[in-house]
C-alpha cells in the first residue's frame, strides 16, 4: 500500500491543527477560570530568545499551509499575523484547516519529486534552500509544524495547564 503525498501532508496537518484547536479551547477556558491575564500566556516564552506563544501558533499554521501549498504547486494564502487573543488564534487555525480541506488531492500527484525552492532569512542575508517534494515534506515542512506545535504545548504545560499526551496526540 502506498501513502499519498496528500495524506502524508494534509492528512497529518489536519490532525495536528485539530489537536491545536482543542488545546487552545482548554487554554482559553483555563485562563478565564483562573482569571489569568490572557496576554501573560499569549506573550509567554520558554526562553528570552524564543518566539512567543502567539508566534509559535502563527508559524505552525504558516508552515502547514505553506508546505501543502508548495507541494500542490499553489501559492499559500497570506495571513497578517495580527492575532492578539485566543479567539483570533482559533480563527487562524480554523482558516488554515479550511484551506487544507480545500486542496484537491490530485494536485499532489507527482509532488514527491516537485522542485521546491525556499528563500530564508532577512532581506539581504537570505539563503536559498532547494528540495524535492518528499524531502521537503519529511525533512523540513513536517518537522517545523511539529516543532512549533510542540512549543505551544510546552508553553502551556510550563505555565500550569494540565495537558497530557492524549491532548497532544489527539
Amino acid at each position: 500500500m502506498n501513502i499519498s503525498m496528500h495524506n502524508a501532508s494534509v492528512g497529518v496537518y489536519l490532525k495536528i491543527l485539530g489537536n491545536l484547536n482543542n488545546i487552545l479551547d482548554k487554554a482559553e477556558k483555563w485562563v478565564a477560570e483562573r482569571k489569568i491575564e490572557p496576554g501573560a500566556i499569549l506573550q509567554a516564552r520558554l526562553a528570552p530568545d524564543m518566539f512567543t506563544f502567539t508566534r509559535q501558533i502563527q508559524i505552525a499554521t504558516d508552515m502547514a499551509k505553506g508546505t501543502v501549498a508548495r507541494l500542490a504547486g499553489q501559492e499559500a494564502p497570506r495571513y497578517e499575523d495580527t492575532e492578539a487573543s485566543f479567539a483570533e488564534l482559533k480563527a487562524r487555525v480554523a482558516k488554515t484547516i479550511a484551506y487544507l480541506q480545500s486542496l484537491d488531492a490530485a494536485s499532489f500527484n507527482g509532488s514527491e519529486s516537485r522542485a521546491i525552492t525556499l528563500k530564508l532569512g532577512p532581506p539581504g542575508a537570505q539563503r536559498e534552500m532547494n528540495f524535492q517534494g518528499l524531502d521537503y515534506l519529511q525533512g523540513f515542512g513536517t518537522p517545523n509544524v511539529y516543532f512549533h506545535y510542540s512549543m505551544v504545548y510546552a508553553l502551556l504545560r510550563h505555565n500550569g495547564l494540565a495537558l497530557g499526551k492524549p491532548d497532544y496526540i489527539g
